[in-house]
């Protein structure tokens, strides 16, 4: 059964592997978490290693900001056994640019495990985790064209707010 599990240099192969996935996929933009990874980290084991720690590192209010805009954040990896599926991003706290795109919560899954309730069930499990980073209610947006993702949003009990340049805004509680 998947569940979120910090992210974890044991599933380095998996991990590789969507991102391949998400690379190859002609239907959707790519994420920008996959962008983000170190580019040693997808040749050098030790690199991906590092990778991973930074990327918990990110959960530190503490931690300098490796870019303007960026947040405390908790990142989860949505696994199946040995299988990295996805990814969840849930945002301590909103900037005014989050606040137009992107929220408190995002997540991505892998092309391959699409179209199988996993979307749904990342945020459904990152809600409770939201909530005890004090978040009583999270923004959650998707591009207005992204019916599934609407339908994600709106089965975990989000509210449609507005559409701001494209980005359909909900807000979903997190109780």
């Amino acid at each position: 059964m998947p569940k979120p599990i910090d992210p974890t240099a044991r599933l380095r192969t998996s991990f590789l592997a969507a991102v391949v996935e998400f690379r190859e996929d002609p239907d959707y933009p790519l994420p920008w978490f996959v962008t983000d990874v170190d580019p040693q980290a997808l040749v050098d084991p030790a690199a991906f290693d590092a990778y991973v720690e930074r990327v918990l590192s990110e959960r530190d209010g503490d931690a300098p900001p490796r870019w303007e805009g960026l947040v405390p954040m908790t990142t989860l990896w949505w696994v199946d056994g040995e299988q990295m599926i996805g990814r969840l991003a849930i945002r301590h706290r909103l900037t005014p640019s989050l606040e137009q795109s992107g929220g408190h919560i995002g997540y991505d899954v892998r092309p391959s495990a699409r179209r199988r309730g996993h979307a749904r069930a990342m945020l459904a499990a990152s809600l409770p985790i939201a909530a005890s980073l004090g978040i009583t209610e999270a923004l959650v947006t998707c591009n207005g064209t992204n019916v599934a993702s609407r339908r994600v949003i709106e089965s975990n009990g989000g509210q449609y707010v507005d559409t701001v340049d494209g980005k359909h805004r909900y807000w979903v509680p997190t109780f």
